[in-house]
């Protein structure tokens, strides 16, 4: 639903600004964030020379983005509710501005890790974004915009590779992250002039104890699976890391059904709704990075292996591109779906066409073609999923929880991306070929991994299905229902 009440100006000042131009900068603003993500590929290989490190060391540039965004995402989430989400977005366009110059500056590892970490900081622009269109759009325009602002995320990822694979190519490497501190303080500027701030804040004192121990345990937990291919599965550092993390977050977990205003409020995240939407959305990461994973490797490799394609990293980075501008171009066709059968129901055929893109892929993997129409069909379901969680999330949570329920929405995405990594890696690195003196991973490894996304968009389909209908939390319509507006009036009255 959408509480906003209509806007308007006071004698003398100029009009707010209106739907339009709020979803358009923010919908910028989750490119650009999502734009960081894939920053620093194209230079994973260099970074050791650059950074005078070893290979081992400057995995941490990628690890502690990885992390600071989990535990990043549900604090702002929460603070946006409390104090105010324009203002948790403004901070979080700051900490990309200010991790990207960090990073542009430095020569040396410790200076990286910390440019890295700061970025991750800024992870929770998108939830924080469609928590802003829930307080700021009529109902009818919130399932579209919705939409929009969630592709974001797809789009920023698929044509951050062949843009930063441009500058890297053409440029010295510190000028993939004066790019990135170029872009956050454009979009920053834009938020301040033309987003309004919203009056739906819950206030109260924020569980900085609960914030600690969440970040402990997720901390562990993605460290674990993130390192432990390099450690080894069974060593004593992973296996203690999974442990700790399994107790510090059931720990965590007791304490904050004890808080009276809970960094997450798990009595209404075991709502139904909100519960299996969580895990239908693990399993939608976990699919949806599986094709990040294979492509760009499948289409790099040297041909003579027999099913490589010997393309460059630009090319593969353009092969991707259209899949982001795909989710895009859906997002209304998604919207429109949500609005006539439920956004349960976009979520199950969103799920459906991306394990018919797998499937596709693991049928054509010849020519290059093939690559751009199997990751534009997977980019189209991923479109469709990603327009209809938040949807779910926010027609069983009331406004004032918007953006933490949005922000572990989130985390639980990101949570099936780290473990699509880690399992593709066990993958890849178990089934290889010999290529001369190197061993690389083979064609059948590659399709087992594009069949485990399938698999992982099905069990997303499965789980979906049992999505209740969608009920309202007491006094307030569902998001994008038919009556919204009459409802919402009727519940400030």
């Amino acid at each position: 639903m959408s509480d906003a009440p209509a806007r308007s100006a006071a004698p003398g000042t100029s009009a707010p600004p209106g739907p339009g131009a709020v979803v358009a900068v923010l919908a910028f603003s989750g490119i650009v964030v999502s734009l960081m993500q894939t920053l620093v590929i194209p230079i994973v290989g260099q970074l050791p020379q650059y950074l005078n490190a070893s290979a081992s060391d400057t995995a941490w540039a990628v690890t502690a983005t990885l992390l600071a965004a989990a535990v990043a995402t549900p604090v702002t989430g929460r603070l946006g509710d409390m104090y105010g989400k324009r203002r948790m977005l403004l901070l979080s366009m700051a900490m990309l501005v200010i991790g990207s110059a960090v990073a542009g500056l430095s020569d040396s590892l410790v200076p990286m890790i910390v440019g890295r970490a700061l970025q991750g900081l800024s992870s929770g622009v998108i939830p924080l974004g469609i928590s802003i269109l829930r307080d700021e759009l009529p109902a009818e325009r919130l399932g579209s915009a919705t939409a929009t602002i969630s592709a974001s995320l797809g789009v920023g990822g698929a044509l951050g590779l062949p843009a930063a694979a441009l500058i890297a190519d053409n440029f010295d490497w510190h000028a993939l992250f004066w790019t990135s501190a170029a872009l956050g303080v454009v979009a920053l500027v834009m938020v301040l002039l033309l987003v309004p701030e919203s009056k739906v804040r819950t206030g109260g004192r924020f569980d900085l104890a609960g914030s600690a121990g969440m970040a402990a345990g997720l901390v562990c937990l993605l460290l674990a699976i993130s390192k432990g291919g390099d450690w080894g599965w069974s060593s004593g550092t992973t296996l203690g890391l999974f442990a700790a993390a399994v107790v510090v977050l059931v720990a965590w977990g007791l304490f904050e059904l004890r808080v009276e205003r809970p960094l997450v409020d798990l009595r209404g995240a075991a709502r139904p709704q909100v519960l299996i939407t969580n895990l239908a959305s693990v399993a939608i990461g976990f699919s949806m990075f599986s094709m990040s994973l294979v492509i760009p490797q499948l289409l790099q490799l040297p041909e003579r292996t027999g099913y490589g394609l010997g393309q460059s990293l630009l090319a593969a980075g353009l092969v991707m591109a259209p899949s982001g501008l795909v989710m895009m171009a859906l997002a209304p066709v998604s919207a429109l779906l949500s609005r006539a059968k439920g956004p349960k129901v976009t979520l199950m055929t969103g799920a459906l066409i991306v394990a018919a893109g797998y499937g596709l892929n693991v049928l054509l993997m010849e020519e290059v073609w093939h690559f751009v129409l199997a990751s534009c069909v997977i980019g189209a379901g991923i479109g469709f999923t990603y327009g209809a969680m938040p949807a779910l999330i926010m027609g069983a949570v009331p406004a004032s929880e918007t953006g933490a329920a949005n922000s572990l929405n989130t985390l639980m995405r990101s949570i099936g991306t780290s473990v699509a990594s880690a399992v593709a890696g066990v993958v890849l690195a178990q089934m290889t070929t010999r290529f001369g003196a190197h061993a690389l991973p083979s064609e059948s490894g590659f399709r087992t991994v594009l069949a485990l996304g399938a698999g992982a968009a099905l069990l997303g389909f499965a789980v979906a299905a049992f999505i209740p209908r969608r009920h309202a939390p007491a006094g307030e319509a569902p998001a994008g229902a038919e009556g919204a507006p009459e409802a919402a009036e009727a519940a400030r009255a």
